[in-house]
């Protein structure tokens, strides 16, 4: 199976592409569209501000290949940034539409009430729309966001994490679409097989 990293300039590439390859798999990064298209599987990954991702996805044109893997029902994978590119909309730094695949918005943490940024190992919680990996003893991750998703759809959150009575959406999910908040190829073995988990499910589907 070939895993397509969407490049538009604003994401942790090379993590990204060494934890994929390190799990089997071949990968193509790149921000050509019919270089992408070979791919079976994408990940949009992302670091920086919402505003800045979002414009360089319309400058490139590649807003509408991503609107283009979820109505042909092939798997996509957001990371950090990427994942809330994906909501309805952002607060950060103003007021900015996303690709609205997930219902919600991107909002900043209370400054007054906690520590901004967001940093550091979390335990994950998985609701009932996904079954969490038995092989894990613990489903500590590793985040690193000053801004999270908020008035989500119940049925699109598959696992969170409390960060000082705040509910932070760390996994949602929708038809397939995926979604994680935390960086999993930074989060040693429960980030990895997580990880593994998505890409052997998507491969199944592939190939099925």
């Amino acid at each position: 199976m070939k895993v397509g990293i969407i490049d538009y300039g604003m994401g942790n590439l090379f993590s990204v592409e060494q934890a994929v390859k390190r799990l089997g798999y071949e990968v193509i990064v790149s921000s050509e569209i019919e270089q992408l298209k070979q791919a079976d599987t994408f990940i949009l990954p992302g670091v920086g501000a919402f505003a800045d991702a979002i414009g360089c996805l319309e400058k490139t044109g590649l807003n509408h290949f991503v609107y283009e893997i979820a109505e042909q029902q092939k798997p996509l994978l957001g990371i950090c940034l990427g994942m809330q590119l994906l909501f309805e909309d952002s607060e950060e730094n103003g007021f900015f539409k996303g690709l609205g695949i997930f219902k919600g918005t991107i909002r900043r943490f209370d400054d007054e009430k906690v520590r901004v940024p967001h940093m550091g190992w979390n335990n994950l919680t998985f609701t009932p729309n996904w079954q969490e990996p038995k092989e894990l003893v613990d489903y500590y991750v590793y985040f690193v966001h000053s801004y999270y998703g908020v008035d989500l759809a119940p049925e699109q959150l598959v696992a969170y994490a409390e960060y000082e009575g705040i509910r932070v959406p760390g996994i949602v999910q929708k038809g397939n679409v995926t979604g994680m908040q935390f960086h999993p190829e930074k989060s040693g073995t429960c980030g990895m097989t997580l990880l593994k988990n998505w890409l052997q499910q998507v491969e199944g589907e592939t190939q099925s």
